[in-house]
């Protein structure tokens, strides 16, 4: 079953947080369509977080349209990854990304430094190709 984490000194807020960790596990396959996530106590009690807040993260998925609740069954991942790449792809891409952040860290980069060089080059990339950094 899917597992979320929370940074209480991350900046970004709980729900958030929840929010785009289910985003990011349907984007990478980690989770596919009809997968259970966990109640809204089970996390609430598992992050010690308040349930109004997993609720809240639940709601707006919801909206998003990634997941649906199922009265009396639980919420249930709606959709699969819209971008379409594959597993075998992404595992492809990633592991090539982990070798250069090896060599990024290697050289001596923190781990903040490598975030900020990620997050200039994909903000460039975006203001160039004309599209939203979604």
């Amino acid at each position: 079953m899917f597992e979320f984490r929370f940074e209480s000194g991350s900046g970004v807020p709980p729900y958030l947080q929840l929010v785009r960790q289910v985003e990011h596990a349907v984007r990478l396959g980690e989770l596919k369509r009809g997968d259970q996530l966990p109640t809204v106590k089970e996390v609430a009690r598992q992050l010690v977080i308040n349930p109004n807040t997993v609720q809240k993260a639940y709601r707006e998925l919801d909206h998003r349209g990634i997941v649906r609740g199922r009265p009396g069954m639980g919420t249930f991942v709606a959709r699969d990854d819209p971008a379409g790449v594959s597993p075998e792809r992404q595992a492809h891409l990633r592991a090539g990304f982990e070798r250069w952040i090896n060599e990024a860290r290697g050289s001596g980069l923190t781990v903040a430094d490598v975030e900020a060089l990620v997050s200039s080059v994909l903000l460039r990339i975006g203001k160039r190709s004309g599209k939203d950094n979604e």
